[in-house]
Protein backbone atom coordinates (compact mmCIF):
# COMPACT_ATOMS: atom_id res chain seq x y z
CA UNK A 1 0.00 0.00 0.00
CA UNK A 2 1.49 3.36 -0.97
CA UNK A 3 0.07 6.69 0.11
CA UNK A 4 -0.83 9.23 -2.47
CA UNK A 5 -1.44 12.84 -1.49
CA UNK A 6 -4.29 14.20 -4.11
CA UNK A 7 -4.41 17.95 -4.80
CA UNK A 8 -7.83 19.71 -3.06
CA UNK A 9 -7.88 22.36 -6.13
CA UNK A 10 -7.59 19.70 -8.78
CA UNK A 11 -10.52 16.94 -6.91
CA UNK A 12 -12.90 15.95 -9.17
CA UNK A 13 -16.20 18.23 -9.13
CA UNK A 14 -19.00 17.17 -7.27
CA UNK A 15 -21.71 18.04 -9.53
CA UNK A 16 -23.32 15.27 -12.00
CA UNK A 17 -23.61 17.11 -14.86
CA UNK A 18 -20.22 19.30 -14.72
CA UNK A 19 -19.05 15.86 -14.31
CA UNK A 20 -20.12 14.29 -17.35
CA UNK A 21 -19.10 17.49 -19.22
CA UNK A 22 -15.82 17.94 -17.86
CA UNK A 23 -14.00 17.25 -21.29
CA UNK A 24 -15.55 19.75 -23.15
CA UNK A 25 -14.65 22.47 -21.26
CA UNK A 26 -11.05 22.37 -22.98
CA UNK A 27 -10.05 21.40 -26.48
CA UNK A 28 -6.97 20.94 -28.75
CA UNK A 29 -6.03 20.34 -32.08
CA UNK A 30 -7.11 16.77 -33.59
CA UNK A 31 -4.13 16.34 -36.84
CA UNK A 32 -4.51 13.33 -39.23
CA UNK A 33 -1.78 11.53 -39.37
CA UNK A 34 -1.02 11.48 -42.61
CA UNK A 35 -0.51 15.23 -42.55
CA UNK A 36 2.36 15.08 -40.10
CA UNK A 37 5.74 14.73 -41.78
CA UNK A 38 8.04 12.14 -40.87
CA UNK A 39 11.42 13.38 -40.41
CA UNK A 40 14.77 11.61 -39.40
CA UNK A 41 15.39 12.42 -35.42
CA UNK A 42 18.65 14.47 -35.20
CA UNK A 43 21.32 12.03 -32.93
CA UNK A 44 23.87 13.44 -30.32
CA UNK A 45 26.43 11.41 -30.74
CA UNK A 46 28.22 9.78 -26.98
CA UNK A 47 31.77 9.94 -28.59
CA UNK A 48 31.81 6.34 -27.34
CA UNK A 49 31.22 4.31 -30.33
CA UNK A 50 29.74 0.63 -28.74
CA UNK A 51 27.78 3.17 -26.51
CA UNK A 52 26.40 4.64 -29.48
CA UNK A 53 25.26 1.46 -30.88
CA UNK A 54 23.47 0.19 -27.83
CA UNK A 55 21.26 3.57 -28.48
CA UNK A 56 20.61 3.00 -31.86
CA UNK A 57 23.14 5.73 -33.61
CA UNK A 58 23.38 8.32 -30.47
CA UNK A 59 21.13 10.05 -27.94
CA UNK A 60 18.03 12.26 -29.40
CA UNK A 61 16.90 15.39 -28.48
CA UNK A 62 14.48 15.32 -25.53
CA UNK A 63 15.18 11.90 -25.04
CA UNK A 64 14.87 10.08 -21.28
CA UNK A 65 16.98 6.94 -20.98
CA UNK A 66 17.44 4.92 -18.04
CA UNK A 67 20.63 2.77 -17.42
CA UNK A 68 20.59 -0.07 -14.96
CA UNK A 69 22.66 -2.48 -13.50
CA UNK A 70 24.42 -4.20 -10.25
CA UNK A 71 26.77 -1.89 -7.68
CA UNK A 72 30.37 -1.03 -9.43
CA UNK A 73 30.10 -2.35 -12.55
CA UNK A 74 30.60 0.63 -14.54
CA UNK A 75 27.76 2.99 -14.91
CA UNK A 76 29.07 6.20 -13.45
CA UNK A 77 31.88 5.76 -15.06
CA UNK A 78 30.65 5.37 -18.19
CA UNK A 79 28.41 8.45 -17.98
CA UNK A 80 31.15 10.34 -16.52
CA UNK A 81 33.44 9.63 -19.63
CA UNK A 82 30.24 10.17 -22.33
CA UNK A 83 29.74 13.97 -20.48
CA UNK A 84 33.63 14.48 -20.18
CA UNK A 85 33.69 13.70 -24.46
CA UNK A 86 30.46 15.72 -25.31
CA UNK A 87 31.69 18.53 -23.09
CA UNK A 88 34.15 20.27 -25.52
CA UNK A 89 31.73 21.05 -27.91
CA UNK A 90 28.08 20.89 -26.18
CA UNK A 91 26.68 21.73 -23.03
CA UNK A 92 26.60 19.00 -20.14
CA UNK A 93 25.30 18.47 -16.25
CA UNK A 94 26.42 15.64 -13.97
CA UNK A 95 24.02 15.79 -11.18
CA UNK A 96 24.71 13.40 -8.31
CA UNK A 97 22.81 12.49 -5.68
CA UNK A 98 25.51 9.96 -4.16
CA UNK A 99 29.03 11.41 -4.43
CA UNK A 100 29.85 15.18 -3.81
CA UNK A 101 31.36 17.09 -5.97
CA UNK A 102 34.89 15.90 -5.14
CA UNK A 103 34.71 12.27 -5.16
CA UNK A 104 33.81 12.79 -8.69
CA UNK A 105 36.14 15.50 -9.20
CA UNK A 106 38.70 12.29 -7.80
CA UNK A 107 37.18 9.57 -10.40
CA UNK A 108 37.56 12.05 -13.30
CA UNK A 109 41.30 12.39 -12.74
CA UNK A 110 42.01 8.78 -11.34
CA UNK A 111 40.51 7.93 -15.05
CA UNK A 112 42.79 10.53 -16.68
CA UNK A 113 39.40 12.56 -18.31
CA UNK A 114 40.17 16.09 -18.90
CA UNK A 115 36.52 17.93 -18.88
CA UNK A 116 36.59 21.63 -18.26
CA UNK A 117 33.19 22.07 -19.41
CA UNK A 118 31.37 19.73 -17.83
CA UNK A 119 29.08 21.18 -14.94
CA UNK A 120 28.65 19.17 -11.70
CA UNK A 121 25.74 19.31 -9.14
CA UNK A 122 25.53 17.36 -6.09
CA UNK A 123 22.29 18.09 -5.23
CA UNK A 124 18.99 15.30 -4.54
CA UNK A 125 16.21 17.91 -3.89
CA UNK A 126 13.75 17.35 -7.33
CA UNK A 127 12.53 21.14 -7.16
CA UNK A 128 16.50 22.40 -7.08
CA UNK A 129 17.87 20.35 -9.93
CA UNK A 130 14.49 21.11 -12.26
CA UNK A 131 15.29 24.82 -11.34
CA UNK A 132 18.73 24.14 -12.29
CA UNK A 133 17.73 22.55 -15.77
CA UNK A 134 15.92 25.32 -16.58
CA UNK A 135 18.40 27.89 -15.89
CA UNK A 136 21.68 26.33 -17.48
CA UNK A 137 19.61 24.90 -20.28
CA UNK A 138 22.20 21.68 -21.14
CA UNK A 139 21.92 19.56 -23.66
CA UNK A 140 22.34 16.57 -22.12
CA UNK A 141 22.08 15.93 -18.36
CA UNK A 142 22.76 12.68 -16.20
CA UNK A 143 20.91 12.20 -12.95
CA UNK A 144 23.18 9.72 -10.42
CA UNK A 145 21.02 8.61 -9.46
CA UNK A 146 16.94 8.49 -9.75
CA UNK A 147 16.26 6.64 -6.31
CA UNK A 148 18.31 9.18 -4.41
CA UNK A 149 15.77 11.96 -5.39
CA UNK A 150 13.22 13.03 -3.47
CA UNK A 151 10.31 15.58 -3.48
CA UNK A 152 9.07 18.36 -1.19
CA UNK A 153 5.72 17.70 -2.39
CA UNK A 154 5.31 13.64 -1.20
CA UNK A 155 5.89 13.22 1.97
CA UNK A 156 7.33 9.70 1.38
CA UNK A 157 11.19 8.82 2.08
CA UNK A 158 13.57 8.69 -0.70
CA UNK A 159 13.62 5.75 -3.00
CA UNK A 160 10.30 4.76 -2.24
CA UNK A 161 7.62 4.02 -5.33
CA UNK A 162 6.25 7.28 -4.95
CA UNK A 163 9.13 9.36 -4.85
CA UNK A 164 10.54 7.37 -8.14
CA UNK A 165 7.88 7.41 -9.84
CA UNK A 166 7.18 11.18 -9.46
CA UNK A 167 10.74 12.26 -9.31
CA UNK A 168 10.90 10.51 -12.77
CA UNK A 169 7.83 11.87 -14.03
CA UNK A 170 8.69 15.55 -13.45
CA UNK A 171 12.00 15.48 -15.17
CA UNK A 172 10.39 13.49 -18.02
CA UNK A 173 8.40 16.84 -18.62
CA UNK A 174 11.30 18.85 -18.83
CA UNK A 175 13.36 16.81 -21.30
CA UNK A 176 10.19 16.84 -23.30
CA UNK A 177 9.40 20.53 -23.23
CA UNK A 178 12.82 22.18 -23.34
CA UNK A 179 14.63 19.22 -25.80
CA UNK A 180 17.36 18.36 -23.26
CA UNK A 181 18.48 14.66 -23.07
CA UNK A 182 18.12 13.31 -19.56
CA UNK A 183 20.34 9.99 -18.65
CA UNK A 184 18.69 8.16 -15.55
CA UNK A 185 20.76 5.51 -13.48
CA UNK A 186 18.95 3.36 -11.57
CA UNK A 187 19.76 0.51 -8.70
CA UNK A 188 18.98 -3.36 -9.85
CA UNK A 189 17.57 -5.10 -7.05
CA UNK A 190 18.85 -9.18 -6.24
CA UNK A 191 16.10 -10.21 -8.73
CA UNK A 192 18.25 -8.29 -10.93
CA UNK A 193 15.28 -5.82 -12.28
CA UNK A 194 15.71 -1.82 -11.56
CA UNK A 195 14.44 -0.87 -8.01
CA UNK A 196 11.16 0.93 -8.01
CA UNK A 197 8.44 0.32 -9.88
CA UNK A 198 7.98 -1.46 -13.43
CA UNK A 199 6.24 2.25 -14.35
CA UNK A 200 9.72 3.94 -14.89
CA UNK A 201 10.56 1.55 -17.48
CA UNK A 202 7.73 2.92 -19.20
CA UNK A 203 8.18 5.91 -18.76
CA UNK A 204 11.32 6.73 -20.49
CA UNK A 205 12.08 5.72 -23.83
CA UNK A 206 15.16 3.99 -23.79
CA UNK A 207 16.20 1.43 -20.91
CA UNK A 208 19.74 -0.10 -21.29
CA UNK A 209 21.41 -2.85 -19.11
CA UNK A 210 24.95 -3.72 -17.44
CA UNK A 211 25.72 -7.18 -17.59
CA UNK A 212 28.80 -9.23 -16.24
CA UNK A 213 30.70 -10.12 -13.81
CA UNK A 214 32.21 -7.62 -11.78
CA UNK A 215 35.33 -9.99 -10.87
CA UNK A 216 35.68 -9.83 -15.18
CA UNK A 217 36.86 -6.93 -16.97
CA UNK A 218 34.29 -7.03 -19.41
CA UNK A 219 31.08 -5.57 -19.80
CA UNK A 220 27.95 -6.31 -21.68
CA UNK A 221 25.08 -3.05 -22.25
CA UNK A 222 22.11 -4.54 -23.56
CA UNK A 223 18.81 -2.37 -24.99
CA UNK A 224 15.80 -3.43 -23.84
CA UNK A 225 14.29 -1.02 -24.91
CA UNK A 226 14.25 1.76 -27.39
CA UNK A 227 11.45 4.23 -29.14
CA UNK A 228 14.49 5.46 -31.49
CA UNK A 229 16.13 2.48 -32.78
CA UNK A 230 16.47 -1.47 -32.44
CA UNK A 231 15.90 -3.44 -29.16
CA UNK A 232 18.38 -6.10 -28.26
CA UNK A 233 20.99 -4.38 -29.12
CA UNK A 234 24.64 -5.57 -27.90
CA UNK A 235 27.57 -3.31 -26.68
CA UNK A 236 30.91 -4.76 -25.60
CA UNK A 237 33.16 -2.86 -23.18
CA UNK A 238 36.55 -3.83 -21.37
CA UNK A 239 36.99 -2.21 -18.26
CA UNK A 240 40.57 -0.88 -18.01
CA UNK A 241 42.73 1.69 -15.69
CA UNK A 242 41.98 4.30 -18.13
CA UNK A 243 37.79 3.56 -17.58
CA UNK A 244 35.95 1.88 -20.13
CA UNK A 245 36.98 1.01 -24.06
CA UNK A 246 34.90 -0.16 -26.49
CA UNK A 247 35.49 -3.83 -27.78
CA UNK A 248 35.66 -3.87 -31.71
CA UNK A 249 35.97 -7.85 -32.32
CA UNK A 250 33.79 -9.08 -29.54
CA UNK A 251 33.57 -12.29 -30.81
CA UNK A 252 36.83 -13.04 -29.94
CA UNK A 253 36.34 -12.79 -25.87
CA UNK A 254 33.55 -15.59 -26.30
CA UNK A 255 35.71 -18.00 -28.17
CA UNK A 256 38.33 -20.02 -25.91
CA UNK A 257 41.80 -20.54 -27.88
CA UNK A 258 42.33 -24.32 -28.04
CA UNK A 259 45.24 -25.57 -29.81
CA UNK A 260 43.45 -28.00 -30.78
CA UNK A 261 40.13 -28.93 -30.93
CA UNK A 262 38.39 -30.65 -27.92
CA UNK A 263 35.37 -33.12 -26.78
CA UNK A 264 32.42 -31.09 -26.12
CA UNK A 265 33.24 -27.76 -27.79
CA UNK A 266 30.91 -26.15 -30.74
CA UNK A 267 31.20 -22.68 -31.88
CA UNK A 268 27.71 -20.67 -33.17
CA UNK A 269 26.86 -17.56 -34.53
CA UNK A 270 24.28 -15.33 -32.84
CA UNK A 271 22.61 -12.92 -33.55
CA UNK A 272 22.66 -9.47 -30.92
CA UNK A 273 20.42 -6.79 -32.67
CA UNK A 274 22.39 -6.01 -35.83
CA UNK A 275 25.33 -7.56 -34.48
CA UNK A 276 26.37 -11.24 -35.35
CA UNK A 277 28.63 -12.86 -32.51
CA UNK A 278 30.71 -16.21 -32.51
CA UNK A 279 29.96 -17.57 -29.02
CA UNK A 280 31.82 -20.80 -28.14
CA UNK A 281 29.09 -23.22 -26.72
CA UNK A 282 30.45 -25.84 -23.90
CA UNK A 283 29.01 -29.50 -23.11
CA UNK A 284 30.18 -31.85 -20.15
CA UNK A 285 28.51 -35.16 -20.05
CA UNK A 286 29.35 -37.48 -17.21
CA UNK A 287 28.10 -40.60 -15.31
CA UNK A 288 25.66 -39.66 -12.61
CA UNK A 289 26.55 -40.46 -9.10
CA UNK A 290 22.69 -39.94 -7.67
CA UNK A 291 19.77 -41.38 -8.54
CA UNK A 292 18.43 -38.17 -10.66
CA UNK A 293 21.13 -36.67 -12.80
CA UNK A 294 21.74 -32.57 -12.64
CA UNK A 295 21.00 -30.49 -15.72
CA UNK A 296 22.92 -27.20 -15.55
CA UNK A 297 23.01 -24.59 -18.17
CA UNK A 298 24.73 -21.59 -17.52
CA UNK A 299 24.15 -18.55 -20.28
CA UNK A 300 21.29 -20.76 -21.87
CA UNK A 301 17.32 -21.31 -21.04
CA UNK A 302 17.47 -24.54 -18.36
CA UNK A 303 14.20 -25.80 -19.53
CA UNK A 304 15.47 -25.99 -23.50
CA UNK A 305 18.27 -28.25 -21.81
CA UNK A 306 15.41 -30.12 -21.19
CA UNK A 307 13.74 -30.14 -24.04
CA UNK A 308 16.61 -30.97 -26.20
CA UNK A 309 17.83 -33.66 -24.23
CA UNK A 310 14.26 -35.06 -25.07
CA UNK A 311 15.00 -34.36 -28.80
CA UNK A 312 18.14 -36.39 -28.81
CA UNK A 313 16.46 -39.72 -26.91
CA UNK A 314 13.88 -39.90 -29.45
CA UNK A 315 14.70 -38.58 -32.85
CA UNK A 316 18.33 -39.31 -32.44
CA UNK A 317 18.19 -42.45 -30.77
CA UNK A 318 20.72 -40.83 -28.11
CA UNK A 319 20.01 -41.31 -24.43
CA UNK A 320 21.55 -39.11 -21.66
CA UNK A 321 19.16 -40.25 -18.15
CA UNK A 322 21.75 -41.63 -16.45
CA UNK A 323 24.12 -38.91 -17.38
CA UNK A 324 24.79 -35.46 -15.76
CA UNK A 325 24.38 -33.08 -18.10
CA UNK A 326 26.83 -29.45 -17.92
CA UNK A 327 26.29 -26.56 -20.66
CA UNK A 328 28.19 -22.99 -20.37
CA UNK A 329 28.52 -20.47 -22.53
CA UNK A 330 32.09 -19.06 -22.49
CA UNK A 331 32.25 -15.37 -21.88
CA UNK A 332 29.43 -14.73 -20.14
CA UNK A 333 27.50 -13.86 -22.48
CA UNK A 334 23.78 -15.09 -22.33
CA UNK A 335 22.22 -16.53 -25.51
CA UNK A 336 18.35 -16.19 -25.27
CA UNK A 337 17.53 -16.98 -29.18
CA UNK A 338 16.80 -20.94 -30.15
CA UNK A 339 19.37 -20.84 -32.89
CA UNK A 340 21.94 -22.24 -30.48
CA UNK A 341 20.04 -25.63 -30.66
CA UNK A 342 21.74 -27.14 -32.63
CA UNK A 343 25.08 -25.99 -31.18
CA UNK A 344 23.93 -27.36 -27.97
CA UNK A 345 23.08 -31.07 -29.15
CA UNK A 346 26.43 -30.98 -31.22
CA UNK A 347 28.86 -30.20 -28.04
CA UNK A 348 26.11 -32.65 -25.70
CA UNK A 349 26.89 -35.41 -28.78
CA UNK A 350 30.58 -34.27 -28.48
CA UNK A 351 31.23 -34.47 -25.20
CA UNK A 352 29.17 -37.84 -24.85
CA UNK A 353 31.59 -39.69 -27.60
CA UNK A 354 34.57 -38.41 -26.59
CA UNK A 355 35.75 -37.17 -29.94
CA UNK A 356 35.86 -33.48 -30.93
CA UNK A 357 34.44 -31.36 -33.54
CA UNK A 358 35.75 -30.63 -36.87
CA UNK A 359 38.21 -27.94 -36.50
CA UNK A 360 36.99 -24.90 -38.24
CA UNK A 361 33.14 -25.08 -38.02
CA UNK A 362 30.55 -22.98 -37.08
CA UNK A 363 26.61 -23.90 -36.41
CA UNK A 364 23.24 -22.63 -35.91
CA UNK A 365 19.28 -23.63 -36.10
CA UNK A 366 16.81 -24.00 -33.96
CA UNK A 367 15.14 -27.68 -33.76
CA UNK A 368 11.73 -28.53 -32.73
CA UNK A 369 10.35 -31.18 -30.71
CA UNK A 370 9.72 -33.75 -34.12
CA UNK A 371 12.98 -33.07 -35.12
CA UNK A 372 13.29 -30.55 -37.66
CA UNK A 373 15.90 -27.89 -38.05
CA UNK A 374 14.55 -24.34 -38.28
CA UNK A 375 16.26 -21.45 -40.15
CA UNK A 376 17.06 -18.76 -38.13
CA UNK A 377 16.62 -14.69 -38.86
CA UNK A 378 19.45 -13.28 -40.83
CA UNK A 379 21.87 -16.30 -41.97
CA UNK A 380 23.35 -14.61 -44.44
CA UNK A 381 24.69 -12.17 -41.62
CA UNK A 382 26.08 -14.61 -39.41
CA UNK A 383 27.67 -17.07 -42.42
CA UNK A 384 29.89 -13.75 -43.65
CA UNK A 385 31.07 -12.78 -40.04
CA UNK A 386 32.04 -16.44 -39.59
CA UNK A 387 34.10 -16.86 -42.81
CA UNK A 388 35.26 -13.34 -41.67
CA UNK A 389 36.95 -14.39 -38.41
CA UNK A 390 37.88 -17.64 -40.62
CA UNK A 391 35.88 -20.53 -40.21
CA UNK A 392 36.23 -22.83 -43.22
CA UNK A 393 32.86 -24.86 -42.62
CA UNK A 394 29.09 -23.81 -41.68
CA UNK A 395 26.46 -26.56 -40.68
CA UNK A 396 23.06 -24.43 -41.11
CA UNK A 397 19.44 -25.17 -41.67
CA UNK A 398 18.68 -25.87 -45.16
CA UNK A 399 16.46 -22.85 -45.65
CA UNK A 400 19.13 -20.86 -44.66
CA UNK A 401 21.38 -22.19 -47.37
CA UNK A 402 22.73 -18.86 -49.48
CA UNK A 403 22.17 -18.53 -52.72
CA UNK A 404 25.43 -17.58 -53.77
CA UNK A 405 28.69 -19.04 -52.16
CA UNK A 406 30.61 -17.56 -49.85
CA UNK A 407 34.24 -18.00 -50.35
CA UNK A 408 36.58 -20.15 -47.66
CA UNK A 409 33.17 -21.50 -46.27
CA UNK A 410 31.86 -24.79 -46.94
CA UNK A 411 27.87 -24.54 -46.55
CA UNK A 412 26.44 -27.95 -45.26
CA UNK A 413 22.56 -27.30 -45.39
CA UNK A 414 20.40 -30.07 -43.23
CA UNK A 415 16.61 -29.97 -42.61
CA UNK A 416 16.79 -33.20 -39.70
CA UNK A 417 18.71 -33.20 -36.60
CA UNK A 418 19.26 -37.09 -36.99
CA UNK A 419 20.78 -35.81 -40.39
CA UNK A 420 23.11 -32.87 -38.66
CA UNK A 421 24.44 -35.61 -35.84
CA UNK A 422 25.32 -38.46 -37.85
CA UNK A 423 27.58 -36.03 -39.88
CA UNK A 424 29.75 -35.83 -36.81
CA UNK A 425 29.08 -39.08 -34.67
Amino acid sequence: MVEMKVDASKAAPTNRFSTAYAPLAGTVEVRTLSDIEARDVPRISTTIEEFDRVLGGGMVRGGVILIGGDPGIGKSTLLLQCLAGLSATRHVLYVSGEESGEQIALRAHRRGLAAPGMKLLAEISLEKIQATLLAEKPEVAVIDSIQTLYSDALSAAPGSVSQVRECAAQLTRIAKATGVTIVFVGHVTKEGTIAGPRVLEHIVDTVLYFEGDTHSSFRLVRAFKNRFGAVNELGVFAMTDKGLKGVSNPSALFLSQHDEPVPGSCVMVTQEGSRPLLVEIQALVDDAHAPNPRRLSVGLEQARLAMLLAVLHRHVGVACYDQDVFINAVGGVKIGEPAADLAVMLAIISSLKGKPLPKGLVVFGEVGLAGEIRPAPRGQERLREAAKLGFTQALIPKANAPRQAIPGLEVIAVDRAAEALARFR
